[in-house]
């Protein structure tokens, strides 16, 4: 029986690899279209915040507020864009996007310090994006500490009182992303997310297309059984998909230093059972369709959206709603884009993943199983539509 199988299957492989070389369009689909969306998205995408737009209102003109002005501008998160006379200058700016934050040192900031009296220094800071501006106050924060720390202990030391130490001193290390680079955290996600799109979509294209034919019908007449033409079409996609997943990793590593710090053989196998998961999902689409169209529609809806917003690939999983959550176990993307990043940020194990892939192994065996019991139910009710009355 093996061996009949796998007769079986050459045909039908074989077939499958001369019907993707001879369509160049799904080729070029297939494999350079996830380069040129990592290119776009990598370069795109961006979450570092820096060179913020910064105006200064110094009210006080003394050596001390210069210094305190010249600590963020030494800093590569904040451009000083103007020096403004009057809080009345902050607003106009603001509204045309021209600056984001205005610092305002007021009169008599010197000497408040010299005096031993702590001035107060108003930080305004553009809230319409959410994200960059809790970033840039944060930013503001470690400064205004920073200096604040520096003037303290100038002032101690003019009182004689040396040799004593701030009550509570941070050594802050960064693992796995030292520089704080968003392209390290997007692109394991970004590879997930084109190889979920791009695969699905190409896999139920070609079984539409062939329905549309009518080449289909002539496959599922002869001895295959369901089991082997799906695993006999999913062979060369696998092999392709494969290749387009190693290419994003090599641009990955050439333009954005993201390089596998784990084990290979983990990472190609979690590969596999994602991109096998991926295949039966877009043939199962390709059972329940008929048009292109609607399988586009359909490929479209069950992957893009969900692997963009519920897999954790933009937004962290543990900052959606209970409810949200509890939708995001049923998105494949979740589990492959947390053991990408494990292996190729972190260089974890499998001891650190090893109930990801068994999410994986169940998405893969789900989806094909699926496909298989509906290739089988569409050829049990094929005679039965063929033998109604007209």
């Amino acid at each position: 029986m093996k061996l009949l199988s796998l007769c079986c299957l050459r045909p039908v492989i074989r077939k499958e690899f001369l019907e993707i070389k001879r369509d160049t369009r799904s080729l070029v689909f297939m494999i350079f279209l996830p380069a040129f969306m990592l290119l776009l998205f990598g370069y795109a995408l961006n979450f570092d915040v820096k060179h913020i737009p910064l105006a200064v209102v110094d009210q006080d003109g003394s050596r001390a507020s210069r210094d305190l002005v010249d600590k963020f501008r030494t800093t590569e998160y904040f451009d000083l864009k103007a020096v403004l006379p009057d809080t009345d200058a902050i607003d106009p700016l603001m509204g045309r996007e021209e600056i984001r934050v205005a610092l305002v040192i007021p009169p008599k900031f010197s000497d408040d310090l010299l005096a031993g009296r702590s001035p107060s220094v108003q930080v305004l800071v553009d809230g319409s994006s959410a994200m960059s501006g809790s970033t840039a106050a944060g930013y503001i924060g470690t400064i205004l500490q920073s200096y604040s720390q520096k003037i303290t202990i100038e002032a101690m030391t003019r009182r004689g009182l040396t040799g004593i130490d701030l009550p509570l001193t941070t050594q802050v290390r960064v693992w796995y992303n030292p520089e704080l680079r968003s392209a390290k955290f997007l692109v394991p996600g970004l590879m997930a997310f084109i190889l979920m799109v791009i695969v699905t979509v190409s896999m139920a294209f070609s079984i539409v297309r062939e329905k549309e034919r009518g080449t289909m019908d002539q496959i599922k007449v002869s001895s295959l059984r369901p089991a082997e033409l799906i695993l006999g079409k999913m062979v060369p996609y696998i092999v392709i998909s494969l290749g387009a997943a190693h290419l994003v990793l090599l641009l990955g590593e050439a333009l954005f230093g993201v390089g596998i710090r784990g084990s290979y053989p983990l990472l190609l196998l979690a590969m596999v059972l994602f991109v096998t998961g991926a295949l039966g999902q877009g043939i199962l689409i390709s059972t329940i369709t008929k048009t292109q169209q609607v399988a586009f529609l359909l490929a479209f809806l069950t992957t893009m959206l969900p692997t963009f917003i519920l897999s954790g690939f933009v937004f962290p999983v543990r900052n959606m709603p209970a409810a949200i959550q509890a939708i995001t176990y049923f998105v494949p993307a979740r589990y492959f884009l947390a053991v990408l990043r494990a292996i190729i940020l972190k260089g974890a194990g499998l001891p650190a993943i090893w109930d990801q892939y068994l999410f994986l192994i169940a998405f893969a065996g789900l989806a094909i199983g699926l496909s298989a019991i509906m290739l089988g139910r569409s050829d049990r009710e094929r005679p039965r539509r063929r033998g109604r009355p007209a």
